[in-house]
């Protein structure tokens, strides 16, 4: 069976959002399943008229809400992660944690992977705070730096949780505990959805 059959692509044009051309955004939505995410909606616009362009990939699927819990160290590195734009990550021994928020996406990584996007995100902190930077500030990034490269290297073992509330995260690792979060636990966490309760 030929997998581009699967596969249903629709093209719209429109009007561009940040030029206003007339009907020169195309806009692409392609249904697809992902390998961990199952069936999700890929979208993705282009303007003709100035280049504007953005993309997004947002899971058709629910199940149950779930968390994923796994001791990380050197020898977990190569760790499968599949994250949708729903999860959050956590590594709580070192005080991170990325929730969703309107323009999450959902990825494919591994436990380096991680780690490496929140080093990332500790670099550009320190970037962004420029002259401001407190000591106190910049002490506590460059402790938090020093301890992930302490996980790469192997002297810290320390605890990731992906936590999803519509279950379409996971860790692929034999070692990792999943388990499945009551409705009270998966209304707490962030969606990065907007929604409007009446």
């Amino acid at each position: 069976m030929n997998e581009e059959n699967n596969m249903k692509e629709e093209i719209m044009k429109s009007d561009c959002p940040v030029c206003g051309g007339k009907n020169t955004l195309e806009v692409r939505n392609k249904t697809d399943n992902i390998p961990y995410f199952g069936d999700i909606l890929e979208t993705s616009v282009v303007c003709s008229k100035c280049g504007y362009q953005s993309s997004d990939n947002i899971s058709l699927q629910q199940n149950d809400p779930s968390r994923y819990t796994l001791l990380i160290n050197d020898t977990k590195l190569n760790t499968r992660v599949a994250k949708s734009q729903t999860a959050t990550i956590t590594i709580p021994e070192l005080g991170l944690k990325v929730e969703p928020g309107p323009k999450s996406q959902g990825y494919v990584s591994n436990v380096e992977g991680i780690l490496t996007r929140f080093e990332e995100a500790v670099i550009r902190a320190l970037t962004l705070e420029g002259e401001e930077l407190s000591k106190e500030v910049e002490d506590n990034a460059m402790r938090i730096l020093q301890l992930i490269t302490n996980i790469k290297i192997g002297e810290l073992t320390t605890e990731l949780i992906l936590e999803d509330p519509f279950g379409n995260s996971v860790i692929d690792d034999d070692d990792a505990n999943k388990e499945l979060l009551s409705q009270e636990e998966a209304d707490k966490l962030e969606t990065g959805f907007t929604t409007i309760d009446q």
